[in-house]
């Protein structure tokens, strides 16, 4: 077993998502949070939001509100947090550094012989990388002022020298801890220099904050990117030299990209609110990411938040990296639009329909005028984004199509012309003017002529539409109604008659 293993011990579990207010939520963000909130919605527990705002020269404005909309756009509430509050506030790093939280934690492993004030400049750090590189050995910090004179430190000091906190890292142990992702994992201390806990600010490093944070906080469980799986041997020996239990660990699988590196935001989308506006639906991306490095078990993939839940553990979180695939995700969410009910997706469209829809169209856009036309596009669409060219079509004044791709296979201009000539003809007086009805007449219509209806079909939707791909042809028809649909064939008579010459 493990020398380092948590005291957790079955039950309800706490854990905490704590990003940095340093730019979007990047959608690896978002899947550890999911993470979290699936594993403490199944036990019973609590889902914590924390904000890690230490690091005062990466911050970006409006992030904040950013990690809120996020977070909440993919249904991942949490039980305590900055802007709600809970019994172990506050939930915002900075404004915990005045209660002294963390200096006082620092100062303890001072007292200890654990951790040392440290006055070392940025150009003599500097000059210690250079020999380092020089002599091909490992970067790192050399431990200059672990044996300084403390009335040195204090002369520097006075002098307005900046001043830090290092921990020691001791050398020839191995850091031995378990990981629920990992199993066990043994990590050298070797190649670990004596790193940073408190800056000269007073500002806590991640290192420490994190973990007097979590403490505070009773976390029970911390669920992070493989990426942190290297730091863990300095997390521990913060746990051991403040003498409070660790928590469970379990690091994450890595995100890949379809070209198999780590997914990046020259992959395109890289935030959750990218997505949303891309014209995912947050439903389709709470499962979709729920599968990045998780399984339930079975072949079952769509599945609802409450069955997602239900089926949650961490020991079905996979090692291996997890694959983004966009095409799994598109058909994902598509399954999704099909799932809601007319209303909700125009409700749901109308954003796209305002900003993507000829500028002639009139605006606003009306559900009750769009509402037919999403109906006969639903099951074809993948995104939200797509709405506005699956149903413009209804709103061009004149739409003009080629020769070329009125006639279809194994027909001329003339017979192309001859059949939609006939095909006017029963449009003009058809009654009831209804898609079930014509496509009866229409099928009978290709028998009649003589011709495959695919051809006859073809020939008509290029005439109505100017497109090979449309939303069912009868529908369209009945949607353009019949008087734009005779004008839109006449139109594609005349293209024919001109070209035969």
């Amino acid at each position: 077993m493990p020398e380092n293993s948590s005291a957790y011990s079955g039950g309800p579990v706490r854990v905490r998502f704590a990003p940095s207010p340093t730019g979007d939520l990047h959608i690896g963000g978002v899947r550890t949070a999911l993470f979290d909130y699936l594993l403490a919605r199944n036990t019973g527990g609590q889902f914590i939001l924390r904000l890690e705002d230490t690091d005062r020269n990466r911050l970006v404005e409006g992030s904040i509100d950013k990690i809120y909309e996020s977070l909440r756009w993919v249904g991942l509430e949490w039980d305590e947090g900055p802007d709600i509050g809970g019994p172990h506030g506050s939930y915002v790093q900075s404004e915990r550094v005045e209660s002294g939280i963390y200096a006082d934690a620092a100062n303890r492993l001072i007292k200890k012989g654990l951790a040392y004030e440290c006055d070392c400049t940025p150009e003599r750090l500097e000059r210690v990388r250079e020999r380092q590189r020089a002599t091909k050995q490992a970067p790192g910090y050399d431990g200059h002022c672990r044996t300084r004179d403390p009335q040195e430190l204090a002369d520097s000091r006075a002098a307005g020298n900046p001043i830090v906190v290092r921990l020691m890292v001791p050398r020839g142990r191995t850091a031995n801890f378990s990981d629920e992702v990992r199993g066990n994992v043994s990590i050298k201390y070797q190649d670990i220099s004596d790193f940073v806990i408190q800056k000269s600010d007073g500002f806590p490093t991640y290192h420490l904050a994190h973990i007097v944070d979590d403490d505070d906080m009773k976390i029970t469980h911390v669920l992070r990117g493989e990426e942190w799986l290297p730091s863990v041997p300095r997390h521990l020996l913060i746990y051991e030299g403040l003498e409070i239990p660790r928590p469970v660990y379990a690091h994450l699988p890595v995100i890949l990209a379809e070209d198999r590196t780590k997914l990046s935001k020259r992959h395109g989308a890289a935030s959750a609110l990218d997505f949303r506006d891309a014209g995912y639906l947050s439903g389709a991306i709470f499962n979709f990411l729920a599968l990045l490095g998780w399984s339930p078990g079975n072949d079952l993939e769509v599945m609802s938040r409450e069955e997602t839940i239900a089926k949650f553990s961490l020991d079905r979180v996979k090692e291996a990296p997890a694959l983004f695939d966009r095409s799994k995700l598109e058909w994902m969410n598509g399954t999704y639009i099909r799932q809601i009910t007319v209303d909700e997706l125009v409700d749901l469209a109308i954003p796209f329909l305002e900003s993507g829809l000829p500028a002639h169209a009139p605006r606003p856009i009306e559900a009750a005028r769009v509402r037919p036309l999403i109906a006969m596009t639903q099951e074809r669409m993948k995104t939200l984004a797509e709405a506005p060219e699956a149903i413009d079509l209804f709103f061009e004044d004149a739409i003009n199509p080629t020769p070329e791709e009125l006639i279809q296979k194994k027909m001329d201009a003339a017979s192309t012309a001859s059949a939609l000539e006939t095909s006017l003809n029963i449009i003009r007086d058809f009654e009831p003017f209804e898609p079930e009805p014509l496509e009866v007449r229409f099928r009978a219509l290709a028998v009649e002529l003589d011709v495959k209806i695919g051809a006859l079909f073809g020939s008509i939707r290029v005439a109505t539409t100017a497109r090979k791909v449309a939303p069912p042809l009868f529908d369209t028809m009945v949607a353009l109604g019949r008087d734009r649909t005779i004008e839109r064939i006449e139109n594609a008579i005349n293209s024919l008659e001109s070209a035969a010459g």
